[in-house]
């Protein structure tokens, strides 16, 4: 058994929460969000009224916050984790944030005695509270090792991606990719359709030819031929338009400071930065569809 802090209980951080109170482990819980608190209490963790409770015990600090700036100011702010959590206890931040907000507390948390890792995750909220998460994390491997067995109990992917950073590299990456191939598959269905051709007989031809993607096969953005894709939910947010942007804005950063070109990840910001713009931000990214199909 371990003793874990975990601190972010949003739509994510709850099922991961649950899961590892599940497996037996001793989880103190924190979160601004009175509720969620009680929601982790409720499921078997341990409330704590201040980071400073949660992390007093704690072998190992998870946290899942939505910006950089939370993380560091969690960390290592004047009353944050660092403040308060035992010599080498380890930091596994699993929020998506930038490469250098990444790295740069990789290097704050080692300067003052800790161990840390990134570990952003793929896989949505029902992979949070099915324990079917993709891991991706960047540090040593010895830390990664630590991390491994509490990262394996929240999902069934778990990938080292090399030095402190990685992981967010990776995921900004994969997720620029979902964005693009999103929009291309919502392109492709309204011109299908537009042609003649109905949804189900495309997805039926096109998903065993070479324009199958997961996009199309696990979360097709046409109504009918996935019955679990939130097209048919009136596109309930899975993964919202605004979390998309988030990705896709930290894509274009990290690209602008690599010098690497991003036409098509470019171009896919801005039609999301469009939905947001026009009230969408709850909306599932792949109802990005609505927009191609004119009815938005």
């Amino acid at each position: 058994m371990t003793k874990i802090a975990f601190i972010g209980l949003g739509n994510m951080g709850s099922g991961m929460c649950a899961n590892l109170v599940r497996a037996g482990h001793d989880v103190r819980a924190f979160d601004l969000n009175a509720e969620a608190v009680a929601a982790a209490v409720a499921s078997g963790a341990v409330a704590a009224q201040t980071v400073a409770e949660a992390v007093a015990r704690a072998e190992v600090v998870i946290t899942m916050l939505p910006a950089g700036q939370h993380v560091l100011s969690v960390y290592f702010g004047p009353d944050g984790v660092a403040a308060h959590a035992a010599e080498g206890t380890l930091f596994l931040d699993c929020s998506t944030i930038s490469v250098d907000d990444a790295r740069q507390a990789a290097r704050q948390a080692e300067a003052a005695g800790f161990a840390m890792v990134d570990a952003p995750v793929s896989g949505g909220v029902a992979g949070a509270a099915a324990g079917t998460l993709t891991f991706m994390v960047g540090g040593p491997e010895v830390d990664f090792s630590r991390a491994r067995p509490l990262l394996e109990i929240m999902g069934t992917n778990v990938f080292h991606a090399g030095a402190a950073g990685n992981g967010q590299v990776a995921k900004i990456a994969n997720n620029m990719l979902l964005g693009i191939s999103m929009i291309g598959t919502c392109e492709a269905f309204n011109l299908a359709e537009r042609l003649g051709l109905d949804a189900q007989t495309f997805f039926d031809i096109a998903s065993t030819a070479s324009g199958q993607c997961w996009a199309m096969t696990s979360y097709c953005p046409a109504p009918g031929p996935v019955p679990t894709a939130p097209s048919n939910r009136d596109f309930e947010a899975g993964f919202a338009v605004a979390m998309m942007l988030k990705d896709l804005n930290l894509a274009r950063a990290a690209a602008a400071e690599a010098g690497a070109d991003i036409p098509l990840g470019g171009r896919a910001g801005e039609i999301y930065a469009g939905l947001e713009a026009d009230g969408y931000a709850g909306l599932d990214f792949s109802g990005v569809m609505r927009r191609i199909s004119g009815d938005i």
